[in-house]
């Protein structure tokens, strides 16, 4: 068995036929093969790794080097994807030898985090990785917002094609990874790959001369869906202003569905909406995305609360030994667990994704417990929430 890395060509021939098994309508007909071709162009600074045996390809992983946010700190994320093996050669441990050297790559490379999209989440919990929210999808009639026609909202919007407002609509979510926490963008050689398509309309919300909200969406037919993809706002005002321009198509779609983060509550927008609301998991098919820091360097200096306490890490390839976390300073400082200046203090031992999903604010400790992701008796799991109150992130990308 030989692991390597492929030359951007031999994705079509090594992994992308995987993953195209994996994840597609199968058997693969002659044409996927150029769209694959066509593709390549977003995949240039991606890196791909191939189990082969006996010349062949038989499992492929690939990280596409990303952005995140991270409590306001914006870090290397380092996103896995097409992660696939041929049916024959499945359970036989490529998929774990893959991801190891292609993590040990990237963190090596400097991506503190990585993010994903599993196939089984209890799968790559053993590889550390924790759960994040899954974006909502709101559906509802173009009718009910007739109350936001009346309204009058500050600033404008504007509307164009995504090829031409690629680059707004860029700015604002480098503004977004900024700002939330969670947020994740692609580099800039896949993010082009939506102003290439030029499939979306987009509409942005603006104010003052600034870009306060923005959504691309699509229409599949007249009488039909308008399709939304993520709306982002910044406030209110923006997200009126968006679903406003939406009110306008009454007499040409039945229904609006609509992409949102996990703590957008549209049942509360206006008196008499209705909506249906799902955030949908299933296995295989629908996951919600996973995250896991890859380096502890990840936590330093994050704004954290006066919490101090001990954590001991165990059972991770790269997450190991004794550290003391300490926010007196209103920054989180990391120190050995066995300096002499630290003391007597509250001692939590926990996995990779136990301090994962505090990390990332989706697990309190006591969740830690009941998971089974670590031990933290109560002393420490008070120090736990001071330094990492709950918050919830919003990935975004989808990949």
């Amino acid at each position: 068995m030989l692991i390597r890395r492929l030359a951007a060509e031999e994705r079509l021939t090594h992994s992308f036929p995987l993953q195209a098994y994996a994840f597609e309508a199968s058997p693969m007909g002659p044409s996927r093969l150029e769209e694959f071709r066509e593709y390549l162009p977003y995949n240039v600074g991606n890196r791909t790794l191939v189990v082969e045996e006996e010349g062949s390809a038989t499992a492929a992983a690939t990280a596409i080097p990303m952005r995140q946010n991270l409590r306001g700190a914006v870090l290397e994320m380092a996103g896995v994807a097409g992660v696939a093996t041929h049916p024959l050669a499945r359970r036989r441990g490529h998929v774990r030898n893959l991801l190891h050297q292609l993590l040990d790559e990237m963190r090596d490379e400097g991506h503190a985090l990585t993010a994903l999209y599993p196939f089984r989440a209890s799968f790559y919990e053993r590889f550390g990785y924790v759960g994040l929210p899954r974006r909502r999808t709101a559906v509802l009639s173009p009718a009910d917002l007739a109350p936001l026609l009346r309204a009058d909202l500050p600033g404008e919007v504007v509307w164009e094609r995504i090829g031409a407002g690629y680059p707004t609509w860029r700015a604002y979510t480098e503004r977004c990874l900024r700002e939330r926490h969670g947020f994740a963008i692609f580099p800039d050689f896949r993010a082009v790959g939506l102003r290439d398509r030029d499939d979306r309309w987009l509409l942005t919300a603006v104010r003052d001369g600034a870009t306060v909200g923005a959504v691309t969406y699509r229409i599949d037919d007249h009488g039909g869906t308008l399709h939304a993809d993520d709306l982002l706002a910044d406030d209110p005002y923006a997200r009126a202003s968006l679903l406003q321009f939406f009110a306008r198509h009454v007499d040409q779609v039945e229904r609006i569905s609509v992409e949102l983060p996990a703590d957008e509550l549209p049942e509360l927008w206006l008196t008499d909406l209705a909506v249906h609301v799902e955030a949908r998991v299933s296995r295989p098919g629908s996951p919600a995305p996973m995250a896991r820091l890859l380096s502890l360097d990840a936590l330093a200096d994050l704004p954290t609360g006066a919490g101090r306490v001990r954590v001991e890490l165990v059972g991770d390839r790269w997450l190991a030994g004794s550290h003391l976390l300490d926010g007196a300073t209103g920054k989180l400082e990391l120190l050995p667990g066995d300096s002499a200046a630290v003391g007597h203090v509250p001692t939590a031992t926990l996995t990779a994704a136990g301090l994962s999903g505090l990390a990332y604010g989706v697990l309190d400790p006591a969740d830690v417990v009941v998971r089974g992701l670590g031990e933290v008796p109560a002393d420490a799991a008070a120090e736990l929430r001071r330094l990492f109150p709950r918050e919830l992130p919003y990935l975004f990308a989808d990949f």
